[in-house]
């Protein structure tokens, strides 16, 4: 069997992916993105295991059982965390993540428990 074509066909979605989650503003939609690069991963995974006789019987296939279970775990955080996100927001894009919390001005902080200078 030729390879060619899985692997172009794999690295193609890989590629849609990667635009997928370079481009997106929806957090579901980005979820969808990474979910289309693990799958080509795993065609890439079963492809090389049918092409190449590793010492290893069906090595790629035992990898992409994990890379299975792996992006089932992720789906499963992922739309948690877009779930609260939307709770929170009643938006899902990405660019209004706050990606790190404003520090609390210490001064403020000690003059509200009556610790000022004296």
């Amino acid at each position: 069997m030729r390879p060619v074509i899985p692997y172009v066909t794999a690295a193609l979605l890989f590629g849609l992916g990667v635009y997928g989650v370079l481009r997106r503003r929806n957090a579901v939609l980005v979820l969808m993105a990474v979910e289309l690069m693990l799958n080509a991963v795993n065609l890439i995974l079963v492809t090389a295991d049918t092409t190449v006789r590793a010492a290893l019987p069906h090595s790629g296939q035992v990898f992409a059982l994990f890379v299975i279970v792996l992006a089932a775990a992720e789906i499963g955080v992922g739309l948690a965390i877009v779930l609260q996100l939307y709770r929170l927001r009643a938006s899902v894009t990405v660019d209004d993540v706050p990606l790190t919390e404003a520090p609390a001005p210490a001064a403020g902080i000690a003059a509200d428990r009556g610790e000022g200078a004296r």
